[in-house]
């Protein structure tokens, strides 16, 4: 029996934690896609685990030293506290140290029911284990901090949605997979004895540089929101909607968690909401700042006693905190937006030159991601302003902007070649363009998994000029629009 090197950590709280489970049987069991470069990175035996990944990565085989359980935790979902949520239709198989010294969880997505399925069947369908799979490899390749896709596995089984839809497995590897909603769990209960078991935990696994710190849980929430006002601002940086920005989908680790409904920008729409779900439009591109800050704000209601036993005192703590919140975020936010626009020192007007960009590309429904990338070329040629303008539907705004723009670059150090690359580096290319990723899963759901495999190796390189994919840096025609995306719940 194959053993994976899993050292489980979260298995040794207390039982209160989780819940024993084996992830249910799959049919006809068929490896779809597995991540050797990760699993490279997660010292496995590859070749190994590859032979062997359908049954592994199903739930039909486990690990000898696999020790699979469900995470118990609850969260606001759409501002609305459910008091028991949990991991109803993934199991934990272990965690196991990567190359770089990092303790990762390696959890399996749709396999089957557990005791948090609240009815649930448990199951995970095709389509939402490859989105996962292709967004979360892109988001790693676009340098925002993320879950991962160690495999994808072919259930042989249906499962009904609003059809018969294939079922699959996706495995998905974490630095860990607890939550604010997993705070939130334990301060429903009162159970304090719980939550500074967890704190402790969340503080050795992911700051341990906290251990010392004189105020330790007061620290913890500065450091999560450090984490999230600086992830926050990388996912917009890409054009990236998360949909679902529940606190039972905000990792305290400061990862990207949770593909479900999420989506990419094609045309700049500040208010641009995807999710099937979101029908007044609280997760949309915009509001995701103020959001993780309101998430935060519960996390640290759920450390008030720890922070200090004056609870006057606690409040005030960190209601210093989350309000820093915004200011931190803006920070990350106008330091990414200065790089995409090529400026590498800093100057009064650069927020506003770069609202103006962005107000005139909304106005013009020029594609946010081309947008910036031709902006590359433009440093460095004038002459290349028309591929920017040709983007919006009126150039006017554009070109008063880039006179302004052009102003603001003659003071700035670079030089113009110096310039361009650097904003190579920072303005993708390639992202996971929403009909793309359904094109892919519409194909793959009908046996043809080379527009997924296409996809994820374009995706691995997005900063990079791929002229045999040319076509897949093209934003959708009319035709091709995605205007929902959807849980797969």
């Amino acid at each position: 029996m194959i053993r994976l090197g899993f050292d489980n950590s979260y298995r040794r709280l207390p039982a209160r934690f989780f819940a024993e489970v084996e992830p249910a049987r799959a049919a006809a069991p068929r490896l779809l896609a597995f991540n050797r470069p990760l699993a490279r990175e997660l010292r496995l035996d590859v070749d190994t685990v590859e032979a062997a990944a359908a049954m592994l990565f199903s739930g039909n085989t486990l690990a000898a030293d696999a020790e699979p359980i469900a995470l118990a935790y609850a969260g606001h979902q759409f501002a609305n506290f459910v008091p028991q949520l949990g991991d109803g239709r993934a199991v934990l198989l272990g965690e196991l140290i990567d190359t770089a010294g990092v303790r990762r969880d390696v959890q399996l997505k749709g396999s089957g029911p557990t005791p948090f399925s609240r009815r649930g069947d448990g199951r995970a369908a095709l389509g939402p284990v490859l989105r996962e799979y292709i967004v979360s490899e892109a988001m790693h390749a676009l340098g925002v901090p993320t879950t991962r896709s160690l495999a994808a596995v072919s259930t042989g089984e249906t499962v009904r949605r609003d059809g018969m839809l294939p079922g699959a497995v996706l495995t998905r590897v974490a630095a860990s997979h607890i939550r604010i909603g997993t705070f939130q769990y334990f301060a429903a209960r009162q159970d304090g004895e719980a939550l500074k078991l967890l704190a402790d935990h969340v503080i050795e696994r992911h700051y341990p540089q906290l251990v010392a710190a004189p105020r330790p849980y007061l620290a913890l929430v500065e450091a999560v929101a450090a984490r999230q006002a600086a992830l926050v601002a990388r996912w917009m940086h890409v054009g990236f909607i998360h949909g679902v920005m529940n606190t039972d989908n905000m990792a305290v680790s400061g990862e990207t968690i949770d593909y479900g409904p999420c989506a990419f920008l094609d045309a700049y729409d500040p208010a641009k909401v995807f999710s099937s779900i979101d029908h007044a439009g609280r997760y949309a591109f915009a509001n995701q700042p103020a959001i993780a800050q309101w998430n935060l704000a519960r996390f640290a209601e759920t450390l008030l006693d720890l922070i200090d036993t004056d609870t006057t005192a606690a409040i005030a703590a960190a209601t210093k905190v989350i309000e820093a919140f915004a200011q931190n975020f803006e920070r990350h936010w106008q330091g990414g937006m200065r790089a995409k626009i090529g400026l590498a020192g800093t100057e009064p007007g650069d927020a506003a030159l770069v609202e103006e960009l962005l107000a005139a590309m909304h106005e013009g429904k020029a594609d946010y991601t081309l947008t910036f990338r031709h902006l590359c070329d433009a440093a460095l040629d004038p002459r290349a302003d028309e591929e920017v303008s040709a983007l919006f539907d009126n150039a006017t705004a554009f070109n008063a902007w880039a006179a302004n723009w052009r102003a603001r670059l003659a003071s700035d150090p670079q030089t113009p070649t110096a310039r361009a690359q650097a904003m190579r580096r920072t303005n993708p290319l390639f992202i996971p363009r929403n009909h793309q990723v359904e094109q892919a899963i519409v194909a793959a759901e009908q046996g043809d998994l080379g527009p997924f495999e296409r996809l994820t190796s374009t995706l691995a390189h997005p900063f990079e000029d791929q002229p045999n994919a040319a076509d897949l840096t093209h934003p959708p025609a009319p035709h091709e629009r995605v205007t929902q995306t959807f849980c797969g719940t």
